[in-house]
This record gives C-alpha cells, structure tokens and sequence, in this order.
C-alpha cells in the first residue's frame, strides 16, 4: 500500500539531536517501524538540499518495512551546527561524525544510502568504517578510488570541466550572491527546485554555479509545492549558504586523508553489497562515469539508470529511485525481512 510523502514536521518522524563535540552537534530525523526493527538504514544528503526534501520520498519507501531510518542535516544545513573550521568538512572527519551517529542509534551494522556529495561520503564512510556498514548505495555518485598523489584544484577541473561551477562555490562567490537578501535565497531555493526565469533562465549552471542575474526573476518551483520551499528557505536562512559552500573549500584538506587512504591499500575492493543507481541527463555526473566501476567490488554490485532525469533524481523520479533502492534493501535483508513480515 503506498504510503504518503513526509512534509515539513511530519509527526511520523521523531527530531533528535546528536553531540558528537563540544562544537558539532548533528540534527536528524529518526523513523522508527511499528515493531523491532529488522534493520536500520542512514540516508546521507548532498549539495544544495537537506535532509527533508531530498530524502522525503526515499525515508518513506524504505520506512513502510520494518526498517529503523536515519535522515541527518548534514553539517552546515538546518539545524545542524555549521562551524566556521574547514577541517570538520573534510571527507575524513564527517565520515567520524556519521560513525558517531550510527553508534548513537543502533549497535547493528547499517545499509548507507547517499545522493551527490552524501554519495561520495558514503563510499569513503564504508571505506573508514567498514565494520559500522552491512550494504551501501549511491545516487549520482560513483565510487572514485583515493589519489596517491595530491591533484590540486585546477587540475581537478581541467580532467573535470563538467565541475567548473565548483570553483564559484569554492570561491565564497556563490554564498555572497544567494545571501545577499531573502529574495535572492528564495530564487536560489526555487531554481534548484525546477524553477526558471520567465524567459527560461536558469538559477544555476555547471558552467558558471549560481547566476546571479537570475535569481530574482525565478518563478515557482516544479518539482516541489510552496509549502516544501517555505520549509527550505527557513532552513536555509539559518545558516546561508555559507555551511553548504565550505565542503566545497577542502579539496586540499582532503587531499592530505586521499593520499593516505591510498597507500594504506592500493588495490582495495569493496566486499559488501553495493548499488549505484545514475541519472541520464545529469549533467555534473553523466551516466557513463558508471562504466567499468564492476572492477572495484568483490561484493554483490548492482548498476542501474534512471532514463529522463537530471541530477536532482529524488524529487523528479521518485517511484524509480524508491524502486531500485527497495529491491536493493530486500535483497541485502533477504529473510531477515521476510521473517519480520
């Protein structure tokens, strides 16, 4: 039986909060089934969106089984803290945080799900942290081996010219512009939304990041009601956009932990089962990234496409997203979910 979409303050939802420092405290939403959970899954948000809109279809489908979930604010989103310190956005030590919160929840291994940066956090949480994860998946993001050798930022994009719009978001550029008033903000909320100008313009473009120009003539989202954008643009303004960006600021930083990470096992392979689903027409991260990524599993893999969408797959394709992502947690629970039935 379908079940409906979770909205803003949802009652069907618990809100908590996680301490991990004295600095870092991590807001989260926490699902809990009928009975004894048969297993607990922790959905991990990118770029751009928090916890509750891009994950509101993806906690709904996977909460109607006797599944435990896990739906965080990143750090810099909502209700999470968002420190002014670059090295608590590194790969490495968010992956700390979510470990910390996995062990305040639940002393069982978990299923990892992630969309855009939470896809790329995911595989290196597995990788640091491989006894906290039974199965992992990622949305858009396909698993990218650790560098032995530091690539700096410009010759990142110069192998990677379809991330270009990283160097505004890096730059403090693409904060100043959406923060610079409540117009801007709800412009910015809107176009990633589906929005556009009444000329057609964009919000925001992989070639440029976020147009300025644009924002104040963006109309209405299309791929969320007003209600969903009122509740983005409130969570949004707590901390700007400011907490977002930073991740964007610790290529160096990450680099260091990269080349680490690398040395420490050249020829790693994942064990455990793993999916990565992506989307046609994503520009930033094209379908094909996904070819030849059987080579880093020794575990169940599984590929999959999701056909018409761009990158924003939750929340334009959601029956297709929830599709791949319950066969994937059937087949990990296999009769551990049917005996719980």
């Amino acid at each position: 039986m379908p079940v409906d979409a979770l909205v803003p303050n949802d009652p069907r939802v618990e809100e908590k909060f996680f301490t991990f420092s004295d600095d870092i405290k991590y807001h989260y939403k926490l699902a809990k089934p009928a009975g004894k959970p048969t297993a607990t899954v922790l959905l991990v948000h990118g770029l751009l969106v928090s916890s509750d809109l891009e994950n509101f279809k993806k906690l709904t489908n996977v909460s109607t089984a006797p599944i435990l979930v896990i739906v965080p604010d990143m750090l810099g989103y909502g209700q999470t803290s968002a420190p002014e310190d670059l090295g608590e956005y590194t790969m490495k030590k968010m992956c700390a945080h979510m470990a910390g919160l996995i062990k305040e929840v639940t002393d069982q291994p978990i299923i990892l799900g992630g969309h855009d940066w939470g896809g790329a956090l995911v595989w290196r949480l597995t990788r640091y942290y491989p006894e906290l994860i039974r199965a992992v998946f990622s949305i858009c993001v396909p698993y990218w081996p650790p560098s032995p050798v530091k690539v700096s930022f410009e010759q990142f994009l110069a192998k990677a010219p379809n991330f270009q719009y990283q160097r505004q978001l890096a730059s403090g550029e693409a904060e100043k512009i959406v923060d610079s008033s409540p117009e801007n903000l709800r412009g910015f909320v809107n176009g990633i939304l589906g929005g556009t100008t009444p000329e057609g313009g964009a919000a925001f473009s992989i070639e440029v990041g976020v147009i300025r120009e644009n924002l104040p003539k963006i109309g209405s989202a299309r791929l969320a009601s007003p209600e969903i954008v009122d509740y983005y643009v409130q969570e949004f303004a707590r901390h700007g956009l400011h907490g977002p960006c930073n991740w964007y600021k610790t290529r160096d930083l990450n680099g260091d932990d990269e080349v680490v990470l690398a040395k420490e096992d050249p020829g790693f392979k994942f064990k455990l089962p793993a999916m990565l689903v992506m989307a046609e027409k994503d520009g930033a991260l094209p379908a094909r990234l996904a070819e030849g990524q059987e080579k880093f599993f020794e575990g169940p893999f599984t590929s999959e496409i999701i056909l018409g969408s761009s990158h924003w797959a939750m929340v334009q394709c959601p029956e297709e997203v929830n599709k791949y992502i319950g066969q994937f947690v059937k087949s990990v629970l296999g009769d551990e979910l049917k005996a719980s039935l």
